[in-house]
């Protein structure tokens, strides 16, 4: 699924930096300027939740979009507390994903 959401946004014109897990996606938001985030729900490690919880304790980050294919009872409306600019259930088209991703402040247009 990583590697067809980088090819995705790839093909709009959106430059991509991919991570396996929620540790290596913090570590490097320390280090290096992101538009916006996609990120699933449901990683090895940090989970979506976490990531969230520590971008939340940061003092300013990009959007954040969740995607799932684990719509479990609560989990959107626990993923909303967190703040997410968008909140998308996979498998699903790649309008409103590009759409969210167009929505979001401050992210230029694709080359």
């Amino acid at each position: 699924m990583l590697t067809a959401l980088g090819r995705l946004l790839r093909s709009q014109g959106f430059d991509v930096a991919l991570f396996q897990q929620g540790e290596s996606l913090l570590a490097a938001e320390k280090k290096q300027e992101f538009y916006c985030i996609v990120m699933d729900l449901h990683m090895p490690g940090l989970n979506g939740f976490d990531v969230l919880q520590a971008l939340g304790d940061r003092p300013a980050h990009p959007p954040v979009i969740i995607i799932t294919g684990h719509d479990e009872a609560g989990h959107g409306e626990r993923v909303r507390a967190l703040g997410p600019c968008a909140y998308l259930l996979k498998p699903g088209p790649a309008a409103p994903l590009l759409d969210a991703i167009q929505a979001s402040p401050d992210v230029p247009p694709p080359a």
